[in-house]
């Protein structure tokens, strides 16, 4: 069985009906969206390198933190279809109350963003697109050697 939101429903018997991606707030999207991308990024991880934990979790934090997000989300944009340039602008325009520790506002907006487009990607099954668009953003910004190499 595949990892994704049906297979959590039908799984646990939450006994909820699929919701519209419209009814989840920006920030709940966003909130699954980053644990999407770190499974995705530890995955990759794990199977390109023999580095201990510590390691691989630092390199996965360098991956997966604000800046990058933000560089990822920028060079994919022009892949992105109507809804899901909306689904990014709803992140980004979210007001979370917080704010990362070490970006800026403007990567942490955009972060916002790609997290939002991958939460709302998940839900809806879309599997293969948010492989397509990681894998294209990490490749277009350098990041996936970063992933293979270290």
């Amino acid at each position: 069985m595949a990892l994704n939101a049906f297979s959590v429903r039908t799984a646990f018997d939450t006994g909820q009906e699929e919701r519209d991606i419209e009814q989840y707030s920006p920030l709940e999207l966003a909130f699954l969206g980053d644990a999407v991308q770190e499974i995705v990024v530890r995955t990759l991880l794990v199977e390109t390198s023999s580095e201990k934990p510590s390691k691989l979790h630092a390199h996965s934090s360098h991956l997966v933190r604000a800046h990058s997000q933000a560089l990822i989300l920028d060079s994919i944009d022009d892949l992105l279809s109507d809804s899901e340039k909306d689904l990014a602008r709803r992140g980004r325009n979210a007001k979370s109350g917080t704010r990362a520790k070490n970006a800026s506002i403007l990567d942490y907006r955009k972060a916002t963003g790609l997290e939002t487009l991958l939460g709302g990607l998940f839900l809806k099954g879309e599997d293969d697109r948010i492989m397509y668009l990681l894998r294209t953003g990490m490749e277009r910004t350098g990041l996936l050697n970063e992933g293979e190499n270290k």
